[in-house]
């Protein structure tokens, strides 16, 4: 391993030898600097892992020295070791970013700390997440045998998840491909759970089934509006788990978590099928029978979900709601800029809607564009990439504005998304759909053992186009395509980011309730 290099600058530095030797014994390599001049032109020739710096120096001061080193290498940690504890001295060498200070005399132990903090904090803390990762493996694998409920599995979701986001902070590879491993037997399990139980939570109670795409205005949005809040419902279209557990850490510095959980978006996970099933309060044929006109055939070109306010609107007429509603779709950077002139809307309205498409634009566009899949080229780039466009939106603007209103925020999603990267054949008619998770048709010839198959779509409160219509939907990271240019078409979407099938990732998503810290 490297020897890390330190550069330690004191006009008394001789009285400090003894301090130099211990830290060559634990491994250190160290020089020394007796002013600020002589430390400048070693900064200017050498790359230095810390500096330790005496605040009260002769000739430049250590303030002086700081800034100046900043200027030739500005990423290079710097620890303040000073007599003093005034507070003007403090705040300016806080203010120049300093990584740590000390206070004289120093003993070893406080300098073996804060170089550990400092400079080892990236191996150490790699070393322990592998460690503890490695503990809960077999017991999340050994889970993944059972015969687990929906609630088990948003736990073992969760688990995943979290251990995802830890091990993304480490240097060991090894690890995540052996995460990786787990998530793909995890989500074979999960897709044994869908087959054997997905059709069986139709005509039961809410209570008896884990919380759906059509429940979530009734239980999650209008209880809060029964205790007297406004609320203002945020839908992040295609939005994941991972990477609402990343935007939060900005969210939450406005506002509070109260609840979140995980419900289970309705199949095919698809804007058309889940966001419609959600703002309706109903399944998709149940929205076909009642509002014939707002709803169209999943081949036919165009805006599928056009009818999203009304049929919000529906809803809470047949569940005797009156509340004045604000409904806003955002889709576009123009439509984006509007934002700030949406709050007046929000104040005036009990209820207000947002959609965001921006997520789901950049996993379309990752898929089309090269320099995108570059940006996006795993999970962890996909959720930098969306926490950066979150980082710099009007969203964050305005969220940020109602943060400072008497208004609880619930943040949701119709959907989530996998990457694929296994290509399954199946063979179509002319009418069949183009989407690569799920097909409808009634000429459907695939291998069985592949997919799960819904051969009734009634069964599924499926649209069905006539009596032979059945929906296929592609599990764990596979994809469909069809034989004709089967090697193009594999290729070409090979790890892209793709929904309308069955993955934890697609079907377990966030509903999150939210209060201003004020």
């Amino acid at each position: 391993m490297r020897k890390i290099n330190i550069l330690w600058v004191d006009d008394e530095i001789d009285l400090l030898r003894p301090h130099i030797l211990f830290l060559n014994e634990k491994g250190y390599e160290v020089s020394t600097a007796n002013n600020g001049s002589d430390a400048l032109d070693m900064v200017e020739r050498n790359y230095f892992d810390i500096i330790f710096l005496d605040e009260n120096m002769p000739g430049l001061s250590g303030l002086e020295t700081l800034n100046r080193i900043k200027t030739i290498s500005p990423n290079v940690p710097v620890v303040m070791i000073t007599k003093s504890e005034e507070e003007n001295i403090m705040d300016e060498a806080v203010g120049s970013k300093i990584a740590d200070y000390l206070i004289k005399p120093v003993n070893p132990k406080q300098i073996l700390l804060t170089l550990k903090k400092n400079v080892e904090k990236k191996r150490l803390v790699t070393q322990q997440t592998t460690s503890a990762y490695q503990m809960e493996f077999s017991k999340i694998g050994t889970r993944l045998n059972d015969r687990l409920t929906a609630e088990e599995w948003t736990d073992i979701y969760r688990k995943l998840v979290y251990w995802e986001l830890e091990l993304s902070t480490s240097e060991d590879s090894a690890m995540d491909e052996i995460l990786n491993f787990q998530k793909n037997d995890a989500n074979v399990a999960f897709a044994r759970f869908i087959r054997d139980n997905y059709l069986k939570w139709f005509g039961k109670s809410s209570g008896e089934r884990p919380l759906l795409s059509t429940d979530i205005f009734r239980h999650k949005v209008f209880p809060l509006l029964n205790q007297g809040n406004k609320v203002f419902t945020l839908v992040i279209d295609n939005m994941r788990y991972d990477q609402w557990r990343v935007l939060s850490r900005v969210i939450n510095e406005y506002f509070h978590t109260e609840e979140e959980l995980l419900y289970f978006s309705i199949l095919p996970t698809a804007t058309m099928y889940a966001r419609n099933a959600m703002f309706a309060g109903l399944m998709p044929s149940e929205i076909e029978k009642l509002y014939p006109e707002m709803w169209d055939d999943d081949d036919n070109e165009g805006n599928k979900n056009q009818f999203e306010e009304t049929l919000l609107q529906k809803q809470m007429q047949r569940l005797g709601r009156r509340e004045k509603l604000y409904f806003d779709k955002v889709s576009n950077l123009k439509s984006a800029r509007k934002l700030s002139e949406t709050i007046q809307g929000i104040r005036d309205s009990e209820l207000s809607v947002m959609v965001f498409n921006f997520v789901d634009m950049i996993s379309h566009a990752r898929t089309e564009m090269d320099m995108i899949r570059e940006l996006a080229s795993d999970e962890k780039a996909y959720r930098s990439l969306t926490l950066s466009w979150f980082n710099h939106s009007s969203l964050l603007d305005l969220l940020r504005s109602l943060s400072a209103m008497d208004i609880r925020v619930v943040v949701t999603t119709d959907h989530g998304t996998i990457r694929v990267n296994n290509p399954v054949k199946v063979i179509g008619d002319r009418e069949t759909n183009t989407n690569l998770r799920y097909k409808l048709g009634k000429n459907l010839n695939y291998k069985a053992r592949q997919v799960f198959e819904v051969t009734n779509p009634k069964e599924a409160f499926l649209p069905s186009r006539n009596v032979s219509t059945s929906y296929i939907f592609a599990q764990g990271n596979d994809f469909f395509v069809y034989p004709n240019n089967y090697n193009y078409y594999a290729n070409y979407y090979n790890n892209s980011f793709q929904h309308g099938g069955i993955s934890m990732e697609e079907i377990m998503v966030p509903v999150i309730t939210l209060s201003p810290k004020r």
